[in-house]
């Protein structure tokens, strides 16, 4: 394994800032153009909604009150000084692992942006099969899903390449 220069893999950043733009450019543009829970559908499969959520993940916490807004911003502060800071010791050649990070840094920045501004993060992608529904999500929550997905795939990749 390489050994990290000073930057790491901060150059990785422009995919977070990429996403974190993507992210909040998409939420005002679901802001601006729906009230709340105005649903359109897109395909049979799709919709566009606009929910507001207060909690975690699947509106985990929704109606708890207000301080799950604090708790949630805090641990993803933390969590994002975190990801900086395994960011900045990585190798140039941990290239799946950087993506990762940034993605779900990005992810955790842009749902703390909506929290800080709005107090709630909003949700708009809408997936469902006839009747059943998946919890509304956004470019963040996926950005997430994503990195969390190429840390998985690494560290798969890694422990075959040690067997």
């Amino acid at each position: 394994m390489n050994a990290p220069d000073a930057a790491g893999q901060l150059r990785w950043l422009g995919l977070s800032g990429a996403l974190i733009a993507a992210d909040q450019w998409s939420k005002a543009l679901i802001e601006n153009s729906f009230v709340l829970h105005e649903t359109r559908a897109i395909l049979p499969v799709f919709n566009l909604v606009r929910a507001h959520n207060r909690g975690a993940a699947f509106s985990f916490l929704d109606g708890a009150g207000g301080w799950q807004r604090w708790v949630f911003t805090a641990l993803a502060a933390v969590i994002s000084v975190l990801l900086l800071g395994w960011l900045r010791r990585l190798p140039r050649s941990s290239n799946m692992l950087a993506a990762a990070l940034a993605c779900i840094l990005a992810g955790a920045i842009g749902n703390v942006i909506d929290r800080l501004r709005l107090g709630h993060v909003i949700d708009f992608i809408q997936v469902h099969w006839q009747q059943h529904y998946f919890p509304a999500f956004n470019v963040a929550d996926s950005a997430i899903t994503i990195g969390a997905g190429l840390l998985l795939l690494d560290a798969w990749l890694a422990s075959r390449r040690r067997a």
